[in-house]
């Protein structure tokens, strides 16, 4: 009989801003049941279908992690001019047509914030040079390499080598995160109001006796490690090396590896669920943050990022 804090279900979903019929392209969920031991890729879904189909699977396996790509916040000065006390009360203003609002390169009812930038539209001079940490989350800055991090932690320094930190203010050019993360809220707060809890925001239920499923936010880059993953090649030589040294990724079927080659989105999808199983106790330990900042921003989830 399975101990009552384990994980019935593992999803990792890469996400996607596209507004259009694009999103059942590139929206991909790499799924992994206990039952089963096995894992799946799943595609073909738009944002508002992800979330029905996720509700749905929570109704099954309550016992379920959720990590999506995106930013769950912005940096806790922009919530606070905006009188948002919690990350959910951002999320329901965001989801009540303002993120829209900041996305609309141009607008002839409101005036276009500059702080969103993005072509055709340049970076504002406020978030140039020493400007640029206030546009970012502590936990986008964190997720920079520092010399410190090359000799503390080397096997988290490999992974995070060349990554620079994303600003959830950019909506437009390469390494855009913010329009991703704006057409994410209403997504989140489904979720949310349907009994998702969501970290680091609040506790952990997976190991109560009424489990909640959770949500946590994460970067398929942090997970993945270096690859060039837009190179069909470098996915496959990535996942051969994989499977020699993992028996987890050994046991792969011929379906989902096919269609991880063909797809740098479902490559993504995979790894991520792959690295989330394998540290799946993890999750039922995790506690809400009791910092103020953070309480606002929130944390991009990795294996052991949970003491903050």
């Amino acid at each position: 009989m399975m101990p009552s804090n384990d994980l019935q279900r593992v999803v990792a979903v890469d996400w996607s801003g596209d507004k259009g019929s694009g999103q059942r392209k590139k929206i991909w969920a790499g799924v992994w049941t206990a039952s089963t031991g096995r894992v799946a890729l799943e595609s073909g879904r738009t944002r508002d279908e992800l979330a029905a189909w996720l509700i749905e699977m929570a109704r099954e396996t309550p016992r379920m992690v959720v990590g999506v790509d995106c930013c769950f916040s912005f940096p806790a000065w922009f919530l606070e001019e905006h009188q948002c006390a919690t990350v959910f009360d951002f999320w329901r203003f965001a989801s009540a047509g303002q993120g829209e609002r900041w996305l609309a390169r141009e607008c002839k009812e409101v005036a276009r914030d500059e702080r969103f930038w993005g072509a055709p539209h340049k970076r504002p001079a406020q978030f140039c040079g020493e400007g640029l940490a206030r546009s970012m989350r502590f936990t986008d800055m964190d997720n920079k390499i520092t010399p410190k991090m090359l000799t503390g932690d080397p096997e988290r320094a490999a992974k995070v080598k060349g990554i620079t930190p994303k600003s959830p203010f950019q909506i437009g050019g390469s390494g855009s995160v913010g329009t991703g993360s704006l057409r994410a809220m209403p997504f989140l707060l489904r979720l949310h109001e349907a009994g998702f809890r969501v970290w680091p925001f609040e506790h952990s239920a997976i190991g109560a006796k009424k489990p909640a499923p959770l949500l946590v936010e994460m970067y398929t880059r942090l997970l993945t490690g270096a690859v060039a993953k837009s190179n069909a090649i470098a996915r496959k030589s990535y996942l051969a090396a994989k499977r020699r040294n993992d028996v987890a990724y050994a046991t792969l079927s011929r379906n989902v590896l096919a269609k991880a080659y063909a797809s740098e989105d479902a490559f993504d999808a995979l790894v991520c669920a792959m690295e989330m199983v394998q540290v799946r106790e993890e999750f039922s330990a995790l506690r809400a943050t009791r910092k103020p900042l953070l309480r606002l921003e929130g944390i991009t989830w990795r294996p052991g990022v949970g003491g903050h």
